[in-house]
């Protein structure tokens, strides 16, 4: 006879009743990820619970640097941001973001002066919602604004709009300053893993192992070489521009403003 789960002592936490889900059932289409950047604990997981609720994939940053730190390796579809946090607040968290991503940003906020809505706006903000919320208005301003920015097929673009650097991972395009640059399968590889983590510094070996799979013994001379290329073709549009940056001993990143 088989036993139930309560039967045999176990918890569905139990390590020995851990069974792997089948992700072609749960996400045969990827469903949007969400950064919630919220420093009050309760806050964070009523949103969640909304979001996840929602449809959602949801993951939570507590300041405006753990946002950008998580937002370059996770890439949300959408962030929903508070404005007042300790370390590095919305303000300031908006702007960083702008300089590097155009990711759709919802603002969740106390402070709902009109003067302060119209500000969040104009700094780049794509909506502004005033706490307390509803539940169901935050689910349908997040598929609104999902809508409206076109975010879902945008999955294959990469922009740093200030310095006006964009990329098609598909198409394998590249332009700056609206101008086409051809580059081979290698140039574009780095490229695009310091577009990823921009404004973030990229270790060598975290560039090699995107390049090639693998970090080795030779891999920071041919990285050098692949920079020394890029910063050329970048030097034909915008000469004594630094758009890679060097960093000593550690890697390189991205210039994010002109």
């Amino acid at each position: 006879m088989m036993l139930s789960v309560a039967e045999k002592g176990w918890t569905t936490t139990d390590a020995r009743f851990s069974i792997g889900a089948d992700l072609d059932d749960l996400y045969e289409q990827r469903r949007p990820k969400i950064m919630v950047v919220e420093d009050e604990g309760d806050t964070v997981m009523l949103l969640k619970q909304i979001l996840r609720t929602g449809g959602f994939d949801v993951f939570s940053a507590w300041n405006g640097k753990e946002a950008l730190e998580k937002g370059a390796t996770m890439n949300p579809d959408l962030v929903v941001l508070d404005l007042m946090m300790p370390e590095m607040d919305g303000w300031d968290t908006l702007k960083a973001l702008r300089k590097t991503s155009n990711v759709p940003v919802i603002i969740i906020s106390a402070l709902n002066s009109k003067e302060t809505i119209v500000q969040g706006l104009h700094m780049g903000a794509d909506d502004y919602l005033t706490k307390p919320f509803f539940k169901e208005e935050v689910v349908a301003r997040v598929h609104a604004v999902l809508r409206r920015t076109g975010k879902r097929s945008e999955e294959t673009t990469l922009s740093i709009p200030g310095i006006d650097l964009h990329m098609d991972t598909q198409s394998r395009e590249v332009r700056f300053r609206g101008q086409s640059i051809e580059l081979t399968s290698k140039e574009f590889a780095v490229l695009a893993i310091l577009m990823k983590n921009a404004p973030a510094v990229v270790q060598y070996a975290q560039i090699s192992q995107g390049v090639w799979g693998r970090d080795f013994d030779r891999a920071r001379q041919r990285i050098k070489y692949l920079i020394f290329l890029l910063r050329q073709k970048f030097a034909q549009i915008a000469p004594g521009e630094d758009i890679i940056l060097n960093v000593d001993r550690l890697g390189y990143k991205l210039q994010t403003e002109s």
